[in-house]
This record gives structure tokens, sequence and C-alpha cells, in this order.
């Protein structure tokens, strides 16, 4: 890999540069959240691939965890978080995200964030989701992410100091002696490279769920920002755990709408085609199993009665109620014919999350100096095998907050960028010749099919052999569009994913082979970091 390091050949005294204190990839909860933690003084560059309202965190539904009831305190979310994980959490994170939670909810009620409250109270409302023991989880109707970020980029956008550089793919960050020195960029409009000079980058560019055929995730989340980190040298950690949400809408004409874990966490009952009730033979929790294991639960029994999904019921409430806890979901299932107070929701798994990432600690730092990873792109040992419910959208908080306060005191140091720094490179290329479309195709076939919720060796070898062989063929090629930058990250991180999980000889968490069916703590009760460097 380290013999095509950029993407393109560029020589940074040819193409347009424009200077920052600080830059930030990504439009989402971290990337915003963290440009509105740092103080007013000092430039910032938010860049994001399409418009700043398309992210992950928009479509987030259920909520943010967070324990403010009498009854919970943040030992007892640590607990759960490490339950969750399976073994592979890094307690110093989770104690950090637990125990900041409460203040970076202030202050997103501060920036005027409306989350649901109890009935004649001022109290804010709070309802469970899986693998909790408390009613923790504010929320906002059921379209919490967008509550959240529409009220922050209405903030960010009133912040002079803040440029949002719209339709601006990160293709690489540029480093020397593994400094970071700021960002290459393609600027979709002016169909230009444009260079960000900076010595602070933090990295909130979101996962790559888009490496599998049914997905939560909007089509911008092909990787990117996990990509570019890799090619620069910064470490990757636990690749192969890719989380798989349960319900999520199956039907002719929609099998990527959310369901959100808060519907059962309101009582609703899983059922097979059947109509019969499952989960009791599969957890002492039920419903509220991790997400794991109900994904897996729900795939054995669409397994054993021969179909291509299972219901969810929560018929048992009321019209008024669920349109006025589900309003998003009330209606959507309506406009497919769907009404829930009276029809059961057909359901399946699909992905949703990726717990691995750029290797971070509780400072958002990678093993690149200037260089931070924040969100879904980072992994910082916070969800482990298994990511509990709600607390994605936390993480994005407290780490920001964090990395703001870090970035801070880096800047206050030493603000001014380094302007002397000159980069050529130049590489043989070769002109693409392949259809990427029907590549992009295939690869999510390939992910779902063989490295998807039930996995095993001979699959899983079957995928890496195709795999390779288009990663062979995009490596090196003479980019020319958007969708080429695409394709290369796409197929580097099916590699990466697939090599994890074919290593990690055991089942854990969101990763479960039917040739090691159990938890191995004395060989794999540890982290598979992947790097260009090992």
């Amino acid at each position: 890999m380290d013999n095509y390091r950029y993407l393109i050949d560029f020589d940074t005294d040819n193409i347009r540069k424009e200077y920052y204190d600080v830059i930030i990839i990504g439009s989402g909860i971290a990337g915003v959240y963290t440009a509105l933690e740092l103080p007013d003084k000092y430039k910032i560059a938010i860049l994001t691939k399409e418009t700043i309202n398309i992210s992950n965190s928009v479509l987030a539904q259920g909520g943010i965890a967070v324990s403010l009831d009498k009854e919970d305190s943040p030992e007892l979310h640590f607990k759960d978080t490490l339950y969750a994980g399976a073994g592979l959490c890094d307690e110093n994170s989770v104690w950090v995200l637990v125990n900041e939670a409460a203040q970076n909810i202030e202050s997103l009620c501060k920036f005027g964030v409306n989350f649901d409250k109890k009935k004649n109270r001022d109290e804010l409302s709070l309802t469970r989701e899986g693998a909790h023991s408390k009613n923790r989880i504010i929320h906002a109707g059921d379209t919490t992410g967008k509550e959240v970020c529409d009220k922050l980029i209405s903030v960010v956008e009133t912040r002079k100091n803040v440029k949002i550089k719209e339709r601006t793919f990160a293709i690489d960050i540029l480093t020397e002696n593994n400094v970071c020195k700021g960002v290459l960029t393609y600027d979709e409009d002016s169909e230009q490279y444009v260079y960000y000079v900076s010595n602070v980058v933090i990295n909130a560019a979101g996962g790559f769920g888009q490496l599998y055929s049914n997905t939560t995730n909007p089509e911008v989340a092909t990787g990117d920002g996990v990509a570019l980190a890799y090619r620069a040298g910064a470490e990757l950690m636990d690749m192969e755990f890719v989380q798989f949400h349960p319900t999520v809408l199956f039907h002719s004409k929609n099998k990527s709408f959310l369901i959100s874990e808060a519907v059962r966490g309101e009582g609703a009952l899983l059922r097979n085609i059947f109509g019969e009730r499952f989960m009791p033979k599969y957890h002492e929790l039920n419903e509220l199993a991790p997400r794991d294991i109900v994904s897996r639960a729900i795939f054995s029994e669409m397994k054993k009665t021969k179909s291509d999904h299972v219901y969810l019921d929560i018929t048992f409430k009321d019209k008024k109620y669920l349109e006025e806890r589900f309003p998003n979901i009330y209606k959507t299932c309506l406009d497919y014919g769907i009404d829930i107070s009276k029809d059961y929701i057909p359901v399946a798994p699909a992905e949703h999350y990726c717990m691995g990432g750029v290797k971070a600690d509780v400072f958002g730092r990678t093993n690149i100096i200037g260089f931070f990873a924040c969100g879904e792109v980072a992994c910082s040992g916070i969800h482990g095998a298994n990511r509990l419910a709600s607390n994605s959208l936390l993480e994005g908080l407290v780490f920001g907050h964090k990395i703001g306060d870090e970035v801070t005191r880096i800047l206050n140091e030493n603000s001014s960028a380094d302007t002397s720094f000159h980069l050529k490179y130049e590489k043989r290329r070769t002109k693409r010749e392949f259809n990427i479309e029907q590549i992009k195709i295939d690869i999510q076939n390939l992910m779902t099919k063989y490295v998807g919720i039930i996995r095993d060796k001979e699959c899983m070898l079957i995928a890496k052999g195709a795999v390779d062989e288009y990663y062979n063929s995009v490596l090196g090629i003479l980019n020319a569009s958007i969708e080429d930058f695409e394709i290369q990250n796409m197929v580097l991180l099916a590699k990466l994913v697939i090599e994890a999980a074919i290593e990690r000889e055991e089942s854990r968490g969101a990763h479960y082979r039917v040739d090691f069916e159990n938890t191995d703590d004395i060989n794999w009760k540890r982290n598979i970091i992947k790097s260009i460097y090992k």
C-alpha cells in the first residue's frame, strides 16, 4: 500500500491552498460539536463530502444515553457498556464517556436542543433500549439525531471563524515524518484540487456502512476517513467488529429505514412469520438483549422459518401514543401501508455501525502528530466488540469536547501552520478500465453474504480471494471522479475487515464464527491492530 501513499499525483506548489488553524473532516455531530468547542479566535474549516446536513448522525433515531435518573448512576452505565462490549472495552475510555455525559447534554440544551420532557415537568423524558439496566435514553421523538444536528449546525453557521466547505471530498492527509500537514481535497463544484493547510486535522468522517448491501447508512458512508488515515500510517483497531441493527424495515421499496431500538424499549415484541414470539428462547433479557444477540436470534428464526424477515409487534399501544412517541416511524410505515397501531412491522437485520476505526485515545489523539479522530471513524475502545445502544451520539459529544480542550492547548502554544512544507508526489498510474458501480455491488454482496452476521473461515476466504483481485485492479488507477476515490477506499477497507475477521478465531460480540463458536479470553481478549507498517 505504501507504494501508493496518495490517491493522486500532485505538487503542493501548483494547487490552490487555504490556511486554517483547524481542519475538521465531517459534518456529523462529532465534527460540528468539536468545532463549537474550540475558541472563536481560531480559524476553522469544516469539510463535508455532500451538504452539511447529510450524515449518519442526522439519521440516528433512538437518542443519547446519560444517567440522569435518581435510580441510575454513571457506574451502572459503565457496567452496561462493558457488558455489551463483551470484554473488549477500554475501561478508562468508558469511564470518561459515562462520567462526562451529563455536562455535555447540558451543553446541548444550552445550544437549544429540544429533548422530550416528562408531562407537566421540566425533567427530560427517559426511555430504555437493549442491554441498558435503567431508563437513561433521552430523545427528541424518534428523530433525535436530526434535532441535535439541526441545532448544532444552526449555531455553527453563525460562527464567523468557521467556514463550511460543502461538496469537498477529503482525499488524503499530508504528512511529513509522521506529522500532519493538512488535507488534500477535491472541490466538486470547481472540479479542482485544494490543499487545506493546517497543523491540526480532526477526522470525523464517519463509518463504512456502504461496504454492505443492506445498511442504515447514507450513501456517503464509504469509509473515506478510515482509509485516508490508514494510508497515512495511522493505526486502525477492531475492524472485524461490524454491528447489524436487528430491526430495519423490510419492505420491497425500503430495506434501509431504521425501526429504532426505542420501539422495543417501549415494549414491542419480536415475532416470527407465524406470529410466535421467539426472543425468550435466546436470551434472558428477551427483546432487550444486546444487539448482536438479537440480530443472530432473528437470523436464526428466519432460517428456521425459511423467511426473509420477522415482525415487530407494538399493536398493544394506542394510535395516539405511537403518533406522539414515534412520529417519523409511524408516518413512514404508514406511507408503505403499515399502520403500526394495528399491523406488525416486517423487519430484518441490516448493517448499522462500525465499532472499529482509527485508533485514538480519550483526547482523540492518533499515532500521527496533529491528527485526531472522533465519532464513528474513531476507535477509542468505548464500544468493544459490540456498541451499547445510544452511546454513539454521546461518544461524538464527550470526545468532541475532550478534543476541543486538547487542540486548544496545542494552538495556544503554536497556532501557525507550516507554510514552508512542500511535497511533490508522482507515481505511474493506469487508466481505469472497469465498471465502478459493478465492483461496488460485488463488494457489498460479498461482504453481506460472507462477512456478515454469521461467519466462518471457508466463506471469508472466498470473499478475501475476490476482494484481493479487486484490490489489485483498483490500486494505482488514474483517478477521474469521486467514485474512483470511493471505490479504492471501499476495496481497501473490505480487505482489512476480512483479514481481521479471519484472524480472530473466536466468537465475541458482533463477530460470530460458526467454526469458533466460543469466546476465547485466553488467546483473544485483545485488540487487532492494522497498520501499513505492520
